[in-house]
């Protein structure tokens, strides 16, 4: 079967158009529950982290401006990006702490510091990449997650990895000094059909096999080292693609002779145009749909059991996501539309026991947080920040009774109150009722004049850095009220009543 034959037959998503599962009866109310007055889950202190693509960093082939895509990559080649600029840390630095993930599609074909002689125009990374990363990321006070090659495109090779080519990046990297908090083989391997051709793709068996090869060397350099896997792309409504051919994670769990510290997936709930497979296209209509919201809860507890079953010591991290596939949707996934799905992500993550979420990417595509070009953050970047800034570590259990009202609740960072984060997908006001919390004593809203605006606002302000600086007193408080206005994301401070029992 040709590639071209199996995208017909994926395409199929396509022609279908969304309608709202829910009757509107002009509902204008929600109930918010807690169901337990003690947490639930507790996430990693950098649950909120991201991501800079190889293909950003070293200059390989980037998705701003490309119509298509080929073999999973974007058609035009964009210049290596500076990481020494002091604005691009200010931004970081206010999204801390974090754990900093370099992967993407070209992490498997890019050379190490130096290329093959008879292919100059290899992807290289270079030594002075590897060192201005290193020193953004020491400078930043990041963590450090990386994507080592695999590079096996035919299958006489799999399961015979032997990691020659990596072994000179560990020993330059261990001799400076420069440590890996978590590192992973290969970018989407149960993908490696679409990127690399259908007989590139590896079994489950054989990629255990190379997946211990794969533990063993990497510790050698770094016997602390968290070593992550598989990192499966899973698409909504067909989860690992093509059965039985792609889905690779329960066999490859089960088949793995070594312990993983991380069992990740990656996960984007639309697709671009560019995508040659699409379940559920990036448009306004399908973003606050509320079933574009349930396929990550689906297929997190999948992964869940499958843990509990083959690697019960290992966390859950979602390893990337991104608004939408191969770059992101333009006029979508860099406006304001594209920050419902962030900020409901980032509460089911936390509320299904994954330890850290991934964002494809801090800058570069469209749906980067951070322009690429000209370094100006985002509406989702601000979603980012106020996660970072109120939500803490303690995760609890509620739920709505409306279905347009998504909610989730942390305790907040100095452990004293709730944080409720109450995102209201419907286009009319919402009076919300919380029967086991008291009033909020602190809100931010964020609002936009229409859906596709580029920029928000957070109380009502256009949020921005002054002289390098941001803070929650830029924000004046709001009346206190107990209405959610339409298409907005709230985060509210409360207290949970003394007489629930």
């Amino acid at each position: 079967m040709r590639l071209t034959h199996l995208q017909r037959l994926l395409r199929f998503g396509r022609r279908k158009h969304l309608t709202h599962p829910y009757h509107h009866i002009g509902q204008q109310r929600a109930q918010v529950e807690l169901l337990n007055r003690v947490p639930v889950e507790k996430i990693d202190p950098a649950y909120l982290s991201f991501s800079i693509d190889i293909s950003v960093l070293a200059g390989g082939y980037w998705w701003e401006g490309s119509n298509g895509v080929r073999k999973g990559l974007g058609t035009l080649r964009v210049p290596p990006l500076d990481l020494n600029t002091k604005k691009l840390d200010r931004l970081v630095q206010a999204l801390g702490p974090a754990y900093l993930r370099v992967g993407g599609s070209e992490a498997d074909k890019i050379h190490y510091f130096e290329c093959d002689e008879s292919n100059p125009s290899d992807f290289i990374l270079t030594k002075a990449m590897w060192d201005n990363l290193h020193a953004f990321i020491q400078r930043n006070n990041l963590k450090f997650s990386f994507t080592f090659k695999y590079g096996l495109f035919k299958r006489k090779y799999h399961g015979e990895w032997q990691g020659t080519e990596i072994q000179k990046l560990l020993q330059y990297s261990k001799e400076q000094g420069y440590h890996i908090d978590v590192c992973e083989l290969g970018n989407e391997l149960n993908a490696y059909w679409a990127f690399h051709g259908l007989r590139a793709q590896p079994g489950p068996k054989n990629l255990a096999q190379d997946y211990a090869t794969f533990a063993q060397l990497v510790r050698r350099y770094y016997p602390d080292i968290k070593i992550c896997g598989p990192g499966s792309a899973f698409w909504p409504k067909l989860g690992e693609t093509i059965k039985p051919f792609s889905n690779l994670t329960k066999r490859f769990l089960e088949s793995l002779p070594t312990e993983l510290d991380i069992v990740d997936w990656h996960y984007y709930p639309f697709q671009s145009d560019r995508s040659p497979i699409r379940t559920r296209a990036a448009n306004v209509k399908n973003v606050l749909h509320a079933r574009s919201f349930e396929y990550f809860t689906d297929y997190s507890k999948r992964l869940r059991a499958w843990r509990d079953l083959y690697q019960p010591n290992a966390q859950l991290w979602t390893g990337e996501t991104g608004s939408a596939q191969c770059g992101g949707q333009p006029k979508i996934s860099d406006r304001f539309a594209s920050c419902f799905w962030w900020a409901d992500q980032l509460g089911q993550g936390a509320a299904q026991g994954q330890k850290v979420m991934i964002r494809q990417s801090l800058i570069g595509g469209d749906y980067g947080m951070i322009d690429r070009i000209t370094l100006k953050p985002r509406p989702d970047y601000w979603v980012s920040w106020l996660w970072a800034q109120l939500m803490g570590d303690d995760v609890y259990r509620v739920q709505s009774n409306n279905p347009d009202v998504r909610v989730y609740a942390h305790q907040s960072q100095d452990a004293e109150d709730i944080w409720l984060l109450l995102i209201n997908i419907a286009n009319d006001h919402l009076e919300i009722s919380t029967p086991h919390f008291g009033e909020p004593t602190e809100i931010y809203q964020l609002t936009a004049t229409k859906l596709t605006a580029k920029k928000l606002r957070i109380n009502g302000h256009k949020p921005s850095f002054d002289k390098g600086r941001v803070s929650l007193q830029d924000f004046p408080q709001p009346q206190v009220t107990n209405q959610l206005p339409p298409n907005s994301i709230n985060f509210w401070r409360v207290r949970i009543n003394n007489h629930l029992q």
